[in-house]
């Protein structure tokens, strides 16, 4: 098997790591890092709840080999919340009341946060698009649109 050494900046922090040539970020994340909010749903990046942001990007980290995200700096989940508690999109997650059992929540969550920092003021068609490929079997995306609506609302109001 072919080894690579692989820098990246996960969640502010400087990572190395020695990888095979095959291994994908979200292998990387979860079995190397013990960073277990990115979750292997489907395997295929149809279900996004491996979703990170690479490079401000929102990516399927099942379909990025490690060696790809290279040089990179990955957001995951758990770089969001403060010290002070929960990320203002994660909690307008939670007032929302849109967390339900959580396997897909950060997922939308790092969407939201790639929308929102790209659109402050994001339509309902935009919030779709971003959201968009984000499986939900425990609400009708209903409240999960809300939350994204509502940390908007927050961000512009300061």
């Amino acid at each position: 098997m072919s080894r690579h050494l692989v820098t990246l900046t996960v969640n502010g922090a400087p990572v190395t790591r020695e990888v095979e040539a095959h291994r994908t970020l979200l292998e990387v994340l979860r079995d190397g890092l013990d960073l277990i909010g990115a979750k292997e749903g489907c395997g295929a990046g149809e279900c996004g709840a491996c979703t990170v942001l690479l490079d401000g990007m929102p990516v399927r980290a099942c379909l990025v080999l490690a060696v790809e995200a290279d040089g990179c700096a990955v957001a995951t989940i758990e770089g969001l919340a403060a010290a002070r508690g929960p990320d203002p999109i994660q909690q307008a997650f939670i007032d929302a009341g849109a967390t339900q059992c959580g396997y897909c929540i950060p997922g939308f969550v790092l969407a939201a946060r790639a929308l929102l920092d790209r659109r402050p003021d994001p339509t309902d068609d935009d919030i779709v698009r971003a959201c968009g490929g984000h499986l939900c079997r425990c609400t009708g995306y209903h409240t999960l649109f809300e939350a994204v609506r509502l940390a908007a609302r927050r961000r512009a109001a300061g």
